[in-house]
């Protein structure tokens, strides 16, 4: 595939293999981009911003409605994509289409919803003839930078929300995942996106990362990622609007009045569900100890049954991580659990790019696989007693994302809800849990701002006042 600069399909000569993360095929090539290429791309959105910003509201939503059923027509041609390129199993992949479809839809939707204030400027004494409002109007060059483990549904909540508001786009897509992203592109464009209100540039984040980032000409940066580059960003980014969803290695209490029947599969899906590559994921389950022996021995034996394969098979319920260097990655940092104490009650075993889904006992809270962000089908388990004690010690991470707890009490659910410190608590789900209409974002190191629909709109607009002396 080609990447898109200009309101035209470009190559280059150097190109970067896209692979199945499974057994290494070749999926496709697309260009290597170059900081020039990055430097055209911002060019080219600089003048398609002045299309963009005069879209009526009405050609505003018919172009993002039109490309949500667009996407409609291509549901299965989309899902074989991502889990062609990305670690996604099949179905996981179906409902990423599904979910991408709707944040599509719901950025139609609030493009209607972008309103502004009439404000009292008569209220002042000698402003007694003044009459005034406010409005929201697009900021300009929106930059986004967007990961692999959700490679078309973080996508659209780049690209939508910002196009729904008259702003243009450069989008860098990940590097390992960025052929979903160029057809998202394409089915934009054939909805009547203007030519230059959309550019996506492929390549190495270290080549053309920099250029996106530093440039004067781009107003914000959007970006979706792990805390280092996110910090990296925030120190070359310059005078610019920021949004950062960053990692997280989220939280998960099951107190002794939970309804095990629920939280135990919910824990399994929400642990190992797309490879545990997924910033939200069960990475620390802390359960009472009253119940801890029973949820244990079902929560081992639902997960030793989860089918483990190739993405593409049907009954595949967790693929392959990203590469073998990923899978590579947790493997070390479980056996250096292993070394400090840890016990693993099951997987814990490698396989190129396939890691078992593997549950931890007794781990330290210092080792990586419990104060890193795991990304990986990983689980540490910890039995406690007091409620406020393992608040104390979620709170002690550096990251603050999403946090579930499963109870009937609803003094245990409020007094989670108010002392746990992220941006979201699910009670009776775990944290895993996300609508993509929700505001999502994080505290401390995972992230500034927040995604979901309207209020990515409200960081990618700002309030232009009117007033008149009469």
């Amino acid at each position: 595939m080609k990447m898109l600069i200009g309101g035209k399909w470009v190559d280059r000569e150097k190109k970067i293999e896209v692979t199945n993360p499974y057994d290494n095929s070749l999926v496709d090539t697309v260009p290597a981009g170059s900081a020039e290429d990055m430097k055209a791309a911002i060019a080219a959105a600089v003048e398609g911003f002045q299309e963009t910003k005069r879209l009526s509201t009405l050609e505003r939503i018919t172009i993002l409605a039109k490309t949500a059923g667009l996407m409609e027509g291509k549901r299965d041609e989309l899902a074989r994509m991502i889990s062609s390129e990305g670690s996604k199993t099949i179905r996981e992949a179906r409902f990423e289409v599904g979910r991408a479809i709707t944040t599509m839809t719901v950025s139609s939707e609030e493009a209607r919803r972008i309103d502004g204030e009439t404000l009292p400027f008569d209220s002042r004494p000698g402003s007694q003839n003044r009459r005034g409002y406010y409005y929201r109007f697009p900021i300009g060059v929106i930059g986004a930078i967007t990961p692999f483990n959700d490679p078309l549904n973080l996508v659209a909540h780049k690209l939508g929300p910002a196009l729904a508001s008259g702003n243009s786009v450069v989008l860098k897509p990940a590097t390992v995942t960025p052929l979903v992203a160029l057809k998202l592109g394409e089915l934009l464009l054939e909805a009547g996106l203007p030519s230059k209100g959309l550019n996506i540039v492929t390549g190495y984040g270290h080549e053309i990362g920099d250029a996106l980032v530093t440039d004067d000409r781009v107003r914000m940066i959007t970006f979706t990622g792990g805390p280092e580059a996110g910090l990296d960003i925030v120190k070359k980014a310059g005078l610019k609007k920021i949004g950062m969803e960053l990692g997280s290695n989220s939280a998960v209490i099951v107190m002794d009045d939970a309804d095990l029947e629920r939280a135990v599969p919910a824990c399994v899906d929400g642990a190992f569900g797309c490879a545990g590559q997924n910033c939200i994921g069960v990475q620390r389950l802390f359960v009472h100890a009253k119940i801890f022996s029973e949820f244990k021995d079902e929560f081992v034996t639902k997960t030793k049954k989860l089918v483990v394969g190739p993405q593409r098979d049907e009954k595949t319920d967790v693929g392959p991580m990203i590469t073998e260097g990923e899978a590579e990655r947790i493997e070390a940092w479980v056996q250096e659990a292993i070394s400090q104490g840890a016990k693993v009650l099951t997987g814990g075993m490698r396989r190129g790019s396939v890691y078992q889904p593997t549950i931890l006992a007794d781990a330290p809270l210092t080792a990586k696989v419990v104060a890193e962000e795991v990304f990986a089908p990983t689980v540490a388990l910890f039995e406690f007693r007091d409620l406020a004690s393992v608040i104390e010690i979620i709170n002690s991470s550096k990251y603050g994302l999403h946090a579930g707890i499963f109870t009937q009490d609803i003094n245990n659910a409020f007094q989670a809800i108010e002392d746990i410190d992220v941006g979201g608590i699910m009670v009776n789900d775990t944290s895993d849990y996300r609508i993509d209409q929700m505001p999502f974002g994080g505290v401390k190191l995972s992230g500034l701002g927040r995604e979901g629909i309207k209020f990515a709109i409200y960081e990618m607009t700002e309030p232009k006042v009117v007033c008149f002396n009469l």
